[in-house]
């Protein structure tokens, strides 16, 4: 891994998507049958406004750092990796759960505290991250059941710590070739997309 992505200057704009691969076969009656492939990853685009060349400068060294596709890095989107909930405790998994599970039990999560559907957790076991997909709410043993999407990529043992603010993506570039441009103001204009690397 090669270090954090410059928190500044800041995204002008910031698109965001789910890859999840699905197979389809459409029979000659028309039935559908569709399978989920497992590997559902995270991909964003980011824009930023017209920069000078000392603000530009940090950023594009920073790309450069990563050989193209070759190296991981983290990053915390603006916006879409803070929660939107009420919980502000130190949040943990109550017990086990399989890989496949779209439900998991939270501990230390204060009654009434809330998660909101479109937040995202991650687990400290491992680096993928998750989305709540429907409210939860902590009840009076202090814990909350999350529904999450996609389903469990690796088993999660008891206590291990979750993150649910300023929660880090995992990426890589998605391409081998990284281009700016200047414009007649002598600002750079610059647009780059990552990838979640599992």
């Amino acid at each position: 891994m090669s270090g954090t992505y410059p928190s500044t200057p800041t995204f002008a704009s910031l698109g965001f998507g789910s890859d999840q691969k699905t197979k389809k076969t459409t029979t000659d009656s028309g039935k559908i049958f569709t399978a989920q492939v497992d590997g559902q990853k995270w991909k964003f685009r980011a824009s930023y406004p017209p920069m000078t060349r000392s603000n530009f400068a940090p950023i594009y060294a920073f790309i450069m750092k990563q050989r193209s596709q070759k190296e991981t890095f983290q990053i915390v989107l603006p916006e879409i990796s803070t929660l939107k909930g009420t919980v502000s405790s130190i949040v943990s998994t109550h017990s086990t759960s399989t890989v496949g599970s779209t439900s998991v039990v939270l501990k230390n999560v204060t009654q009434s505290s809330t998660f909101k559907a479109g937040d995202l957790i991650k687990f400290n076991s491992h680096n993928k991250v998750y989305m709540i997909v429907a409210d939860a709410t902590g009840d009076g043993a202090n814990q909350a059941t999350v529904t999450i999407e996609p389903p469990l990529r690796q088993a999660l043992i008891a206590d291990d710590t979750v993150t649910y603010s300023n929660v880090p993506f995992t990426v890589r570039l998605i391409n081998d070739l990284q281009e700016f441009s200047t414009n007649k103001k002598d600002l750079y204009e610059f647009e780059v997309d990552f990838i979640e690397a599992l």
